[in-house]
C-alpha cells in the first residue's frame, strides 16, 4: 500500500497558498489581500513559513493518511 496523505496535504497547500492567489500576507496596501495576483520577496517568505508550518501539522502531527492499492 502507498501512503498518499503527505503528497495530497502537500500539493493542496502549496496550490491554496500561493501568494496572489487567493490571499497575500502582507499586501501592498493591506495586512491582507485578496485575490490581487501579485507578489512580494516579504509574501513569498510569509507564505512559505505558513506552507512548512501547516505541512508539519498536518503530517507529522495530525498524521494524515491516505492508501490505495492492494494489501
Amino acid at each position: 500500500m502507498t501512503d498518499w496523505g503527505p503528497v495530497v496535504v502537500a500539493t493542496v497547500l502549496f496550490v491554496l497558498l500561493t501568494p496572489g492567489l487567493l490571499c497575500q500576507i502582507p499586501g501592498r496596501g493591506r495586512v491582507v489581500e485578496f485575490g490581487n495576483m501579485s507578489t512580494s520577496g516579504l509574501s513569498i517568505l510569509v507564505h512559505a513559513v505558513l506552507y512548512f508550518a501547516l505541512v508539519t501539522i498536518f503530517v507529522i502531527a495530525v498524521g494524515v493518511h491516505i492508501y490505495s492499492g492492494t494489501g
